[in-house]
């Protein structure tokens, strides 16, 4: 019998980790299934413990239980500790292991698939939520000149700046206190674009050469990448490879396999664009 692995969420059905993962399956060699399942907004540990018991070896886990999937681990990774949310479980005998994935798919993207480095490099983080948190750390430990949370409450920029101050120094502060400031790499960790929504962003923020990326995706542009083009980004990135290469991060954790990418997405690309 195969190894059962899935994806916890509500909703689930757009999800594309079932055939992100059945890829990288099918390219390793590795025998295992993977399938969506949908956990009721109040029943996620529930959901768990019956995919645990029906012999389950490990899970993603995405909105909107990444914060209770970090509570119900009985260990977490460094990482994970630090994001205060889990995106990635695995089942063992001693209990559940918790790990985050997402900050390391969104540097290997932006690193390796974009080319785009990030040493030295002044960065504006837009948004002071989970996504936010969760690729705080790992965008520190590239050892850019600074980084900067924006977010529409200033209050919960800085209080997550502080929360990291300890690392590296961060600073955080409102969308208005943006004006007159420039930054290399502007990342929206903000869920505007899913829903349809510019954020109000003052012009000037996109230095010369600047990268702007978005962690959502969809057909076309999103919203916040048409702003960075029209005020004037010179490359701009959506979310889809960060979000397989945080997959294939998650199946490195379970099956000691690092499975390549770039077939994968590119046949997502086609996909979506379509």
């Amino acid at each position: 019998m195969s190894d059962m692995y899935c994806v916890f969420g509500n909703p689930v059905g757009h999800s594309r980790s079932p055939a992100i993962h059945s890829a990288f399956a099918a390219a390793s060699g590795e025998d295992l299934c993977y399938e969506a399942r949908l956990a009721p907004v109040d029943g996620f540990a529930g959901a768990v413990a019956e995919f645990v018991a029906a012999g389950g070896k490990g899970a993603n886990v995405t909105v909107p239980f990444k914060e209770e999937a970090c509570r119900l681990s009985d260990r977490l990774s460094g990482r994970a500790a630090r994001a205060g949310a889990v995106n990635t479980l695995v089942f063992r005998a001693d209990g559940i292991f918790g790990d985050n994935t997402d900050g390391a798919g969104l540097v290997q993207d932006i690193k390796i698939n974009l080319g785009f480095a990030l040493s030295g490099r002044r960065i504006l983080l837009l948004g002071a939520g989970g996504a936010a948190r969760g690729v705080i750390a790992p965008l520190l430990a590239e050892s850019p000149a600074s980084l900067h949370i924006a977010n529409r409450s200033a209050e919960k920029a800085r209080l997550l700046a502080q929360a990291f101050s300890d690392m590296a120094p961060v600073s955080g502060g409102s969308f208005n206190e943006l004006a007159g400031k420039s930054f290399d790499l502007v990342i929206n960790a903000t869920s505007a674009s899913l829903a349809g929504e510019s954020l109000p962003l003052p012009a000037g923020l996109f230095a010369p050469g600047t990268l702007a990326y978005d962690m959502m995706y969809g057909k076309g542009q999103t919203p916040f990448l048409q702003l960075a083009r029209a005020q004037g980004a010179a490359q701009g990135a959506d979310g889809l490879g960060m979000l397989v290469e945080q997959a294939a991060e998650a199946f490195f954790v379970w099956r000691g396999v690092r499975p390549a990418t770039a077939a994968v997405l590119a046949a997502l690309r086609r996909q979506i664009s379509t």
